[in-house]
């Protein structure tokens, strides 16, 4: 019920818009009122935020993920959002703003997560991808990786692996790739 009253407010907004406006319609897109659904439904936890650069455009945001555990803990993440006209039919597009060593996501800031590619369906929502990032940070999958090397060393030894993401998320070098610095505070 109160998704809907969402919707209606959404609604009831453009409608003075359009009243301001000296009567010029701009129209709420099927899109957009579904990203206002899966906003109002989202259950961010303390290690994430949501970011609008532009308030009015809400198919367009940044998600923030601090994880609280984990290999990556005491890093800062960011991922752009963007939903294309066709979604929920086509899942959203994100991408990692920082280059970080991570077996599913690659140097470009390219994620590796089933539910944005071949995985995904109508019924699924923002809710569900984010908690796929989340799950990342916790459970890096070497099994179908975008970054062989990240994932070669995570097979191989774990100890390794850890190691190369603290130097990574510090601003260090590993194996030749310089990465941005993502840490805050003190690491693990």
């Amino acid at each position: 019920m109160a998704s809907m009253t969402k919707i209606w407010s959404l609604k009831s907004a453009q409608q003075k818009a359009e009243n301001a406006d000296g009567g010029r319609k701009k129209k709420v897109t099927p899109a957009q009122l579904r990203v206002q659904k899966d906003l109002s439904e989202l259950s961010l936890g303390t290690t994430m935020k949501t970011i609008f650069d532009d308030p009015d455009d809400i198919l367009n945001f940044i998600l923030e993920i601090t994880p609280d555990e984990g290999i990556y803990h005491g890093g800062r993440f960011t991922f752009t959002f963007t939903m294309g006209p066709n979604y929920p039919h086509e899942p959203p597009k994100v991408r990692c703003q920082q280059k970080i060593y991570h077996p599913n996501i690659d140097l470009e800031g390219k994620v590796c997560l089933n539910i944005l590619r071949e995985d995904w369906k109508p019924v699924l929502n923002l809710n569900a991808v984010i908690v796929g990032l989340q799950f990342l940070f916790l459970e890096p999958n070497a099994s179908d990786p975008l970054n062989k090397e990240a994932a070669d060393d995570l097979r191989q030894s774990r100890e390794n692996f850890r190691r190369n993401v603290r130097v990574s998320m510090g601003g260090g070098s590993v194996r030749g790739v310089s990465y941005d610095r993502v840490a805050y505070g003190k690491f693990q």
